[in-house]
């Protein structure tokens, strides 16, 4: 089974750097299969015979901390989980949408359907959100680099790890998803 693994906070402003080829021969070497890697910020296909993406998730999380020394949170989400973010993305509705302000945060839990009100969007505006299952659709008001809406006010208002991904990367992501 083939898992998409999204690495927080890896090779960020100098911090937690990690090569992907050094990533992809220590997961192949714990017995991962394909491993392709997506650019430098961590997202990782890897095909399994374990199909609970909880316990590949855990498993790859032990595995970069013992390789790298690196405590570094993982989601695992599915292939349903990126076409969903093609249809159910409310922001991609509206006329001239600008994706390059469009991300998606996905979560390592199903968020409850009032969990919206726990972000306390108020706090952040102009920044919008949207909350589907275990992604938030985003929309920045400016930009990424220029906001409090990021993953640690998402992972701090509703106890949850998160990991942000742009629109680009998505979409490129489903499309790797689909060559599998």
């Amino acid at each position: 089974m083939v898992h998409l693994c999204l690495l927080r906070g890896i090779n960020v402003s100098g911090h937690n750097i990690i090569k992907m080829e050094a990533l992809k021969t220590t997961l192949e070497a714990i017995g991962f299969q394909n491993v392709q890697t997506y650019i430098q910020s961590g997202n990782v296909f890897v095909d399994s015979e374990e199909e609970n993406a909880a316990a590949v998730g855990f498993k790859i999380k032990q595995e970069i901390f013992k390789a790298f020394g690196h405590e570094v949170p993982v989601v695992v989400i599915g292939k349903t989980d990126l076409e969903t973010c093609l249809k159910n993305n409310p922001f991609l509705k509206e006329p001239a949408a600008d994706t390059k302000k469009l991300y998606v945060a996905f979560v390592s839990t199903v968020l409850r359907s009032d969990s919206i009100n726990d972000l306390k969007m108020s706090q952040v505006k102009p920044d919008e959100a949207s909350v589907d299952g275990n992604k938030i659709y985003i929309k920045y008001a400016v930009g990424a680099g220029k906001t409090r809406f990021d993953q640690k006010y998402i992972e701090k208002k509703l106890n949850v790890t998160a990991t942000i991904r742009n629109w680009n990367t998505v979409t490129q992501l489903l499309k790797m998803y689909e060559e599998f």
